[in-house]
């Protein structure tokens, strides 16, 4: 987790001093609990109250000595309670209903924050493709000229690309805001399982339906996932938007600020570069996304290996997905599309965008496909060698066809605006 491609809303979740605060809360929850359950004094639950969460250079300097997070968190905390309390403190508990409870808190928050930024790429996206509904470009397959299609209609497909993925996010959230308070491998034999359902209602989690201690892994596995799958639907869009600001095209420009600078050698130079930091971070979160699949299977019960793990993937996954589609919504947002640019080149190659509306005209008209296909392809070719326009070469091949121009290819274009219109609906 680098300040870099960390937005402060999302990396404050992933600080020590959350994570211990979100640990403060669980203790007490529990504690609260157990009071009401007779188990535990009241008078120890107000004092936990009234204790400080702990300073996170206070815990590691503890953890030096003791080589235990937990337990030098609750030495820590423990320091601020009256000894006839602390003793109460934990009480029950094993390490990981704190710490497994705790991170299905913080990664519910953390997908709320992320669903919320890709709401607004969502909503840009669509705002934008409806602003170009018309603006007619060229389709290209392969890398190459196909037929006419329009900015909108791109850009309306990576807006479903995105709400395909919130539907995944919310499926993966769901399945990550899970705790589990039921004692050393899970079976509540030191702690009713009336605490856990206190604890987690408060906190807005489900339960582990059968612990072995700790969460299942397949959790977070699934929510990394699902941050891949969107980092790269950001990625696809990021890809495109680079390939419409090279040199031969630039039918699209990322917006500029005072400060950019292209290059160091070169000032002429105006790089994609936002473009391309977004399908950079798309290739972290898929590392991320594999190495969570990783930790799924633990020995027994549990085991230890996939913590220091956890450490590194779920705060760079989540900080790294947050802030590439916050960006990815600022670029679409601000992006300069040059309509004239993408009508030249719509009529660039001389008319043969137009090849398969001549070849459907004569279908239509009886003539026989072999027949029809390669006279279409012998005018194509003649234009490609000569230069002169389809119109002409399809003339010299016998060939008379309709009116040329890309409204043939649009006529049933509004079919794909009225779904468009419909996923603008869902922000309303």
């Amino acid at each position: 987790m680098i300040p870099r491609y960390t937005l402060p809303e999302m990396g404050a979740l992933f600080t020590d001093r959350h994570r211990y605060a979100t640990w403060v809360r669980v203790e007490i929850l529990a504690s609260e609990a157990q009071a009401a359950l007779g188990h535990v004094p009241h008078e120890a639950v107000e004092d936990m109250r009234r204790a400080r969460v702990p300073d996170p250079e206070r815990v590691a300097e503890i953890e030096r000595e003791r080589d235990h997070e937990v337990l030098s968190f609750l030495a820590a905390y423990c320091e601020d309670i009256p000894e006839s309390s602390a003793r109460w403190v934990h009480h029950g508990m094993t390490s990981y209903d704190l710490v497994d409870t705790a991170l299905g808190h913080t990664l519910a928050g953390a997908a709320d924050l992320l669903t919320g930024a890709a709401r607004r790429l969502r909503r840009v996206l669509t705002e934008r493709a409806l602003e170009h509904w018309d603006t007619v470009t060229v389709g290209r397959t392969h890398g190459v000229h196909a037929e006419p299609t329009t900015f909108g209609h791109k850009l309306a497909g990576h807006a479903f690309a995105v709400d395909r993925s919130l539907a995944r996010l919310a499926a993966a959230r769901e399945a990550v805001a899970v705790g589990t308070v039921s004692g050393s491998v899970g079976t509540y034999a030191l702690i009713d399982p009336r605490v856990e359902e206190h604890v987690l209602s408060a906190l807005g989690l489900a339960a582990e339906p059968a612990p072995s201690q700790v969460v299942a892994r397949d959790r977070h596995a699934q929510l990394l996932q699902a941050v891949a799958v969107l980092g790269a639907c950001v990625e696809q869009l990021a890809l495109e938007m680079r390939l419409l600001q090279r040199t031969e095209v630039r039918e699209v420009e990322e917006r500029r600020t005072g400060a950019y600078q292209g290059s160091s050698a070169m000032p002429h130079k105006r790089n994609p570069t936002t473009s391309e930091r977004l399908c950079g971070l798309a290739r972290l979160l898929r590392g991320y996304a594999d190495t969570a699949l990783e930790n799924v299977a633990l020995w027994h019960e549990r085991d230890l290996a996939h913590q220091s793990v956890e450490r590194v993937i779920l705060p760079d996954s989540l900080c790294a997905g947050h802030f590439q589609v916050t960006r990815a919504a600022d670029l679409v947002a601000s992006l300069r599309v040059d309509a004239d640019r993408m009508r030249a080149h719509v009529d660039q190659t001389d008319g043969l965008v137009h090849s398969s509306a001549v070849l459907a005209d004569l279908l239509g008209g009886g003539m026989e496909r072999e027949r029809a296909y390669r006279g279409v392809q012998a005018a194509a070719n003649r234009t490609l060698a000569t230069g002169e326009h389809f119109g002409a070469s399809l003339a010299k091949e016998g060939i008379a066809p309709a009116r040329l121009g890309p409204e043939r290819f649009l006529v049933h274009h509004d079919v794909i605006r009225t779904r468009l219109e419909k996923l603008r609906e869902l922000e309303d």
